[in-house]
């Protein structure tokens, strides 16, 4: 593994973690509560991309003039590591009230928790090498038989 992308592979969990320590600052510090939003916004979501980056690439747009291909699969993940991670922070937030366990540390300590073990994860295959084995047959049919 290349040192650039364990560093990209690393980051959204030492953002969580470092906001889940910022949770030590005063309450109206700018820095407490630029990490917090910044890891809410986007670590989990970011971490479950990452992990499902390759079986997105299988269904990519179509090739249009101008990079729209590249242009949209961009947009797609940046708003897909949106969503999760918005998505992640409800259902935490959620499970937490049911059981009356909320707080705000609990949430980000949860989130930094499954952000790091999404982060571990190594990335899905866009397809299963057995499956492309059997489609793609071995050598071309007889001439006169019919598949």
């Amino acid at each position: 593994m290349r040192p650039r992308s364990l560093a990209f592979r690393l980051l959204p969990p030492l953002v969580g973690w470092c906001a889940v320590a910022a949770a030590a600052l005063q309450a109206a510090s700018p820095l407490r509560a630029l990490l917090v939003v910044a890891f809410l916004l986007a670590g989990p979501g970011a971490a479950v991309v990452r992990v499902c980056a390759p079986a997105l690439r299988r269904y990519r747009a179509s090739e249009h003039d101008d990079g729209f291909a590249r242009d949209s699969d961009l947009l797609e993940q940046l708003v897909l590591t949106l969503f999760l991670s918005l998505s992640a922070a409800v259902v935490c937030a959620t499970a937490l009230l049911a059981t009356g366990a909320f707080s705000g540390l609990r949430v980000l300590m949860l989130l930094a928790a499954a952000t790091t073990l999404a982060a571990c994860c190594p990335r899905l295959t866009g397809r299963a090498a057995a499956a492309r084995a059997e489609a793609e047959p071995s050598s071309p049919p007889e001439k006169g038989t019919v598949t």
